[in-house]
Parts: C-alpha cells; sequence; structure tokens
C-alpha cells in the first residue's frame, strides 16, 4: 500500500512539474512569436464546415492607434492599471446579475483574462477551465508587458464569423488594413466584441450604434486623460424587442 502512495505521488508531482515547464515554456515562447492558431478557431472551423477562417498577424505598430484604445475603452477600462483581474468590475458584474436573478448575465473579464482563454483555453463556463484562466492570466502578465498582452488580443480575438484579429476585421468589414482604420471604425469592430457572431461592424444594429457611440466617448475621456468620466455612464444595455425591430426594418 505504501508502495502505491508512492508511485502515486510521484506521479502527481512528475505531472505537475511538467504541467507547469510546458505551460511557462508556451507563455515564454507566445511573448516573442505569433500565436499560429487557437482553440476557439479549431471549434468554429469544425462548426461552420471547415470555413476559411480569416486571419492575419500583424504587430501593434501596424494599426491604428485607435483600435487598442477602441477595446480599452469598451472592454476593459483599467487595463494599463490592473494585474490582470478588475475587482471593482467584479464586484460590479456580481450585483448586476443577482438583480438580474440570472436572466441576463454579464461577465467582467479583463481583456489579460480574455487573451489567457483565447490563447490557451477551450470554450466553457466549468470550474477547470475558469481555474486554468485565471493561472494563465497571472502568467501572461507577469511573463508579458501589457504592449504584447494588447497586441496578442487584437490578432487573435474573434471579431466576426471566421475573422480573427484586427486586420481581418478591418479588411471583412472596411476593405481597409488595420493602419488605416479610423476612430468610428475602430469603435464599430469593438462594439460588436461581446458577441461578433450575432453582430456586425458594417450592418450596425440601434443597439450596436449606442454602443459604438458610448465607446467613442469612452475613448475620448480616455485619449485626454479625463478620468473623472469613465464608468460615469453605464455601457448601454441590449433591448431585445428594439433589436428585432430594427433587423426587420
Amino acid at each position: 500500500m505504501k508502495n502505491l502512495l508512492s508511485t502515486i505521488r510521484k506521479i502527481i508531482i512528475r505531472s505537475l512539474i511538467l504541467f507547469f515547464v510546458v505551460t511557462i515554456g508556451i507563455t515564454v515562447l507566445y511573448r516573442f512569436v505569433p500565436v499560429p492558431i487557437t482553440p476557439l478557431m479549431v471549434q468554429r472551423y469544425i462548426e461552420q464546415d471547415n470555413a476559411q477562417l480569416k486571419k492575419n498577424w500583424v504587430p501593434l505598430t501596424a494599426m491604428s492607434p485607435d483600435m487598442p484604445l477602441a477595446v480599452i475603452a469598451s472592454e476593459d477600462q483599467l487595463f494599463m492599471q490592473h494585474y490582470g483581474f478588475d475587482v471593482k468590475a467584479i464586484k460590479k458584474a456580481l450585483d448586476y446579475n443577482k438583480k438580474k436573478n440570472g436572466k441576463k448575465i454579464k461577465g467582467a473579464s479583463t481583456i489579460s483574462q480574455q487573451t489567457a482563454k483565447n490563447v490557451f483555453l477551450w470554450q466553457g463556463r466549468t470550474w477547470l477551465r475558469k481555474g486554468l484562466e485565471v493561472y494563465f492570466t497571472a502568467l501572461i502578465e507577469l511573463l508579458w508587458s501589457k504592449d504584447r498582452i494588447i497586441e496578442v488580443y487584437l490578432n487573435v480575438i474573434e471579431m466576426g464569423r471566421g475573422v480573427y484579429g484586427a486586420d481581418a476585421a478591418a479588411e471583412y468589414y472596411f476593405n481597409k488594413n488595420a493602419k488605416q482604420l479610423n476612430a468610428t471604425e475602430c469603435a464599430s469592430i469593438a462594439a460588436i466584441l461581446p458577441n461578433p457572431i450575432k453582430w456586425s461592424a458594417r450592418n450596425r444594429t440601434a443597439y450596436i450604434d449606442k454602443r459604438k457611440n458610448w465607446t467613442l466617448r469612452q475613448m475620448r475621456y480616455l485619449r485626454e486623460g479625463i478620468t473623472n468620466q469613465l464608468f460615469v455612464e453605464d455601457e448601454p444595455e441590449e433591448d431585445i424587442e428594439t433589436e428585432i425591430k430594427s433587423s426587420t426594418k
């Protein structure tokens, strides 16, 4: 019995060492080289009957400066200040979800968390996946710069059906490259990120127009350093009835 327990203990320890060596090694590698493919890309490829993936890795310097500003304004306004997790946003989301009684779930994932789960993890809401998301978020915050995190995010995030990254989205929606996008176009892309399969940056619904305009205002506050206006105006909420009427026009 003692031999069996000793063997199991050795297996667990070796497995943990292997896990840390592999995950830290891959994270260090991705600090310097483009991420070639993500689990979500593979999943969507299978779901969409082997549809062609539109993706083109470009460095942050080859994007409009409004593109990272737009996603930070829309998705994670404290991105440059936090260490991967926004405690205030988590508390706000918990209060919101409690008020809605589970009928409408609001998340609080930071850009760092979204990057971690897109690059390393499968889709889902299990405790195992959430735990790994926390681990990989801490890892990239420790090993990557903020510029690298936003660069990877803007190259792997889903921005439409089969569309991944800012450069592919710029071409798909506006027939431009990412460097040529203006502030309104960047805000339009950022506005659809919560559900890029459902919404379009080109054929915008009334709700997406509201999100775009809200994002533009937040971008201005961030650009001009007017931090006292951030969080004053809540993010627009989707009105299902209005969206149905808008989509049938």
